[in-house]
């Protein structure tokens, strides 16, 4: 059907190369390491993309989901935004779509956000995705915005309560905006296919956004626990302290439906493969 470059062979990475494939898709992963057969790049450097597109040749679809190793303001520079730039220079008239993160999102308030929502991050890391997504958006790309992954093997919210690390915030009224690892690959060969749009943002959460305090009573009842306790909210949190329901109601208009409408519906199957 086509050629894909991936950028980006971790977690989500393997999962979005996955679907491609089962569409009979050529997939070529890259990563800075080049582990798991993929070919290494950084993108961060112009020098890199241009030898990175005269190995691969033509290519039909760029995907950038390459993961900031959980690094500071100075990676995501280098692997969003230069990354972002250097790839829309080099592949120029290729669509891009990026990962972004719901994190933008700094509403407080409860309020449900749409594509149309002010995205106005109150973290440089926040500010830095944005800056990544203009790029992206100004070469007529697109940008999902991914809520918290979760899947087979990972799930922060679920390893927490299963060693009793959760501490509920406040009253547990802020909103967890959630995405299963296979929904959101699903939704990426979605936006890369679909043909009814040309760029723009999708957001790409699960239907069911739950507040702190109703995901743990719902994972309290499945595994028989007891309840977390209560405390003050956490100001260190990386992505910061918000408080929002994410609608994927455009990303849905498309046909998109996750399996997982709540992380409640994976729950018992996550618990079985976490390590």
């Amino acid at each position: 059907m086509g050629k894909l470059l991936l950028i980006g062979n971790g977690y989500l990475g393997q999962a979005i190369g996955d679907v491609f494939r089962d569409h009979d898709w050529s997939v070529i992963p890259v990563s800075l390491s080049g582990d798991g057969g993929a070919l290494a790049a950084d993108v961060s450097s112009i020098a890199e993309v241009t030898a990175l597109a005269e190995r691969t040749g033509g290519v039909d679809f760029i995907v950038h989901c390459a993961a900031s190793g959980r690094g500071g303001a100075d990676a995501y520079r280098r692997v969003y935004v230069d990354g972002c730039r250097n790839l829309t220079t080099v592949f120029s008239g290729v669509p891009l779509l990026f990962t972004s993160s719901t994190s933008v999102y700094a509403q407080t308030d409860g309020s449900t956000v749409t594509e149309e929502s002010p995205a106005l991050p109150d973290r440089e890391t926040g500010r830095l995705l944005r800056e990544a997504e203009e790029i992206v958006l100004e070469a007529g790309g697109t940008v999902a915005r991914l809520a918290g992954i979760y899947g087979p093997g990972r799930s922060v919210i679920l390893k927490r309560f299963l060693n009793g690390e959760t501490v509920i915030e406040e009253d547990g009224r802020r909103f967890l905006n959630q995405i299963h690892r296979d929904d959101a690959a699903r939704a990426v060969y979605l936006l890369a296919t679909s043909g009814r749009h040309e760029g723009g943002i999708f957001n790409v959460s699960d239907f069911e956004p739950l507040s702190q305090l109703d995901c743990h009573r719902g994972l309290a009842e499945l595994f028989g626990k007891p309840m977390p306790p209560f405390g003050p909210r956490d100001p260190d949190r990386k992505r910061g302290w918000t408080h929002k329901r994410v609608s994927s109601a455009k990303l849905a208009s498309l046909g998109w439906k996750p399996a997982f409408p709540s992380i409640l519906n994976a729950a018992e199957g996550i618990s079985r493969t976490l390590d």
